[in-house]
């Protein structure tokens, strides 16, 4: 369990982040067109899993468009900005701020990817979204970068994520 904050009040998650050199937990998430994308379907790419909130919030959306400019130069890499918000909401925000490098993905219907990466938040105002964390996966799905960001309400540390690839 990681002990957070959001805006100074402490807050905690369901667990901890699968560690360094361990395979990534599968998935199935929701896409924008309501279709199911699971870990499998990126076998061979490497990943940067950007994981937050919500799309409308400030932060949230500073790094969907920090990740979707830096990920058009990126070879052999996908940018998959998860989050609990309905798929309707992430397409509305991509298609409005032109967005076009990252793939959206949604765990609202079970929540199950919080839960397998314990990451869920388990307390206070924005209890059971996801918390802000970076994860990056190699070509073989193995972790090979983490971030929990300290503060929700912070950004993550790009440069570090994108030189972990």
């Amino acid at each position: 369990m990681a002990s957070i904050t959001l805006g100074g009040n402490p807050v905690t998650t369901i667990g901890n982040l699968p560690k360094i050199g361990e395979k990534a937990p599968k998935f199935n998430l929701v896409k924008t067109d309501l279709s199911i994308a699971s870990l499998a379907d990126f076998a061979g790419q490497k990943l940067i899993l950007n994981i937050f909130p919500s799309i409308d919030t400030g932060t949230c959306a500073s790094s969907v468009r920090q990740f979707n400019q830096k990920a058009a130069g990126l070879a052999n890499t996908k940018v998959l900005c998860i989050s609990r918000d309905l798929p309707f909401a992430q397409k509305r925000f991509c298609g409005a701020e032109g967005i076009e490098n990252v793939i959206n993905l949604s765990d609202f219907a079970t929540g199950s990817f919080g839960k397998d990466y314990g990451l869920e938040i388990m307390d206070g105002a924005l209890k059971n979204l996801h918390s802000r964390v970076i994860v990056i996966l190699d070509e073989n799905g193995t972790v090979t970068y983490t971030e929990q960001v300290p503060d929700i309400k912070d950004e993550p540390n790009y440069d570090a994520a994108l030189a972990a690839l």
